[in-house]
């Protein structure tokens, strides 16, 4: 089945601007549909969709050491798509070279891997392109009513978003899950982040997958892992720019009793969090179902924003007697702060703590619940 993605309107926008074209995000999430339904617009004739996973379409760039050579790859096309654009070797410069050449010509570059992608692509094209970033499918791309938005939020939280995923059998997800574990986070990450000893990178994906919504401490983790901590610190970096996981730091303006240096990180995906520890039990017999929602909440809040064009910065907020706010949102002079805690039960007490509230007066504040997901606004477009 076929998504209407939130981004797609904003891409469509920046179309034959002059710029290149980046999009970021993990393999599977429905990058490769997105760029195709942008070519429908154009006559096949004039469009030219090249997928670099391909060892020719990677040689033939690789190759190409000019102007006139790399011309001769997309022909007369007005329309370029260079798909997982990071397998080439170069590609940055190369993309450089074609966007001032064509400055007619509209080039794509997709990436399953910022830390790769971008890398290589950022400083040749610094004023050149605009980026996106493409993530598992959001919940307001499923959902029309309620009753569709509580059916997809249990099967978010047990089976994640990925579009491949969300139409099959339940019966055929795990195993679906399962590959898309292997195939992409085990096998294409480890050969692009030159990583040798695999077995590392799972172990600490699975420590990772029970941690979410904890704070996490580099040096335990190294010593579980028998690493040092820079290494452990250089694992979640490349698994960060890969769109497996992402850190949030605690929010601190010094205030004496705040904890200033600690990080949370959390899935983009929980079906691939939960595949990592074999755990597709119901709902209802879940220990962990506290720490599913604060994640799940997390990630749609941050797709909603990102696809209506804001980017506040993200962080959590504790201090040293243990209180806790989950999502603090700083939007800086616009809005100030707005900060989310999440609770899966509705109805559920909670009282935001004193010395924050005293300390950030402005702050806005919200209790989410399942019931409260939608209503408060949370997700609103």
């Amino acid at each position: 089945m076929l998504y209407e993605r939130k981004i797609f309107a904003r891409i469509k926008k920046k179309l034959f601007k002059g710029k290149a074209l980046l999009i970021y995000g993990a393999r599977q999430v429905g990058k490769t549909t997105l760029v195709k339904a942008l070519m429908r617009d154009y006559p096949a004739s004039k469009s030219i969709y090249l997928n670099a996973d391909e060892y020719d379409v990677q040689a033939a760039f690789e190759g190409a050491k000019n102007f006139t050579e790399l011309k001769a790859l997309i022909g007369s096309s007005d329309l370029v798509v260079i798909d997982e654009a990071q397998r080439i070797k170069d590609i940055g410069l190369k993309l450089k070279i074609l966007v001032d050449n064509l400055t007619d010509t509209q080039i794509i570059a997709t990436g399953s891997s910022s830390f790769d992608l971008a890398n290589i692509v950022n400083e040749p094209l610094t004023g050149r392109s605009y980026s996106f970033t493409l993530y598992p499918l959001s919940i307001t791309e499923l959902s029309d009513n309620s009753l569709e938005l509580s059916r997809n939020m249990k099967h978010a939280l047990k089976y994640g978003l990925y579009p491949g995923i969300y139409d099959l059998a339940a019966e055929d997800i795990r195993d679906a899950l399962n590959e898309i574990t292997e195939q992409y986070l085990f096998k294409d990450l480890l050969s692009i982040s030159g990583i040798k000893k695999s077995d590392y990178l799972i172990k600490l994906l699975r420590l990772l997958a029970y941690q979410i919504s904890s704070t996490v401490s580099y040096n335990e983790i190294a010593t579980v892992l028998g690493l040092d901590q820079a290494t452990v610190i250089k694992y979640v970096d490349i698994l960060e720019k890969s769109f497996v996981i992402f850190r949030l730091s605690s929010f601190s303006q010094n205030l004496r009793n705040e904890i200033k240096k600690s990080q949370k990180i959390y899935f983009y995906d929980l079906g691939i969090r939960n595949s990592l520890i074999n755990d597709f039990n119901d709902l209802d017999l879940r220990t962990d179902i506290g720490q599913l929602w604060e994640n799940f909440a997390i990630v749609e809040r941050m797709k909603s924003n990102y696809y209506q064009g804001y980017n506040p910065s993200y962080y959590f907020w504790r201090n040293y007697d243990n209180q806790e706010i989950d999502l603090v949102e700083d939007w800086g002079r616009e809005k100030n702060l707005q900060c989310f805690e999440f609770k899966y039960r509705s109805g559920a007490k909670y009282r935001f703590p004193k010395t924050f509230s005293e300390k950030y007066v402005d702050a806005q504040k919200f209790i989410v619940d399942t019931k409260s997901f939608i209503g408060t606004g949370f997700l609103s477009d």
